[in-house]
């Protein structure tokens, strides 16, 4: 298995013609991009910068080329810091909005809003990470929304304590994963992840598929917490927990299974080609 996860690797790998690409470090990278560490995360999480393969220790490592790319782009590096800057939690998100904090929150849980991210704060309180642009994009789409009283389909969903944040959060996070490969094995490894341990084992009953999907499965997004009892706060976020939710992962699962199938039967290989 290990050996069809380096033949995907290698297949992913940008030739750049008959001259080898010249690889960069992430620090190096941010650097000529201007760009904090975070942000060139984010940046790579949003499809703004195309990281290449890791580097054999697994550190991530980009093209030159594409560096170029980025740096060649209209207004860089004022238009790149902006796109990636995001505020953390509801007080830095409704001061940007200039309206009160809870009534942020109602926003954000009502899903009026998605996350681009989380963290875990030293309370094991989860910190929604949201993006600046798309908060001035909403208030500039829907002043409605940041005055007068809620809506009708809000104030059924407080009254039923709902919390779409980590459901928005886990729709944006695999969209983003999955626009970022082609390759069916890939991308039912993406959807797998999503699942809670049983469904997955239900979904793909084969083993040796299992491990397949363990080996290209995403690691944990930038900024996910190491101490243990943070990551486990984590953790929860990273797996669908409606029904409603986990029936359409599992779904997209067992139809991104189909298609990795029939491409393993008309290559003869198991697993990714």
């Amino acid at each position: 298995m290990k050996a069809e996860v380096r033949k995907l690797d290698a297949r992913k790998a940008d030739a750049g013609g008959d001259a080898p690409p010249v690889w960069v470090g992430g620090v190096r990278a941010a650097g000529e991009l201007g760009l904090r560490r975070a942000e060139l995360a984010r940046a790579v999480q949003l499809g703004m910068v195309r990281a290449g393969p890791p580097a054999p220790g697994g550190a991530a490592r980009f093209a030159q080329a594409e560096l170029d790319r980025v740096r060649a782009a209209d207004g860089f590096p004022e238009a790149l810091r902006r796109r990636v800057e995001t505020v953390a939690g509801a007080d830095a998100a409704a001061e940007a909005l200039a309206i009160s904090p809870s009534r942020f929150t109602r926003l954000a849980r009502c899903g009026r809003v998605a996350p681009v991210g989380y963290r875990v704060n030293r309370y094991r309180a989860v910190v929604w990470l949201y993006l600046a642009a798309e908060l001035g994009e909403f208030a500039a789409r829907e002043p409605a929304l940041l005055r007068g009283i809620a809506p009708p389909e809000d104030r059924e969903l407080m009254a039923a304590k709902a919390d779409l944040r980590p459901r928005m959060w886990r729709e944006r996070h695999v969209g983003l994963l999955l626009r970022r490969t082609a390759d069916p094995w890939e991308r039912a490894a993406v959807l797998a992840s999503v699942l809670p341990e049983a469904e997955a084992r239900e979904a793909v009953p084969d083993p040796a598929e299992r491990i397949v999907l363990a080996a290209l499965a995403p690691p944990p997004p930038y900024g996910h917490p190491q101490i243990p009892a943070a990551a486990a706060v984590a953790l929860r976020l990273l797996r669908a927990d409606e029904p409603e939710e986990v029936h359409w992962y599992r779904t997209s699962l067992e139809f991104a299974l189909t298609g990795a199938r029939d491409q393993s039967k008309s290559t003869g290989e198991s697993g990714p080609t």
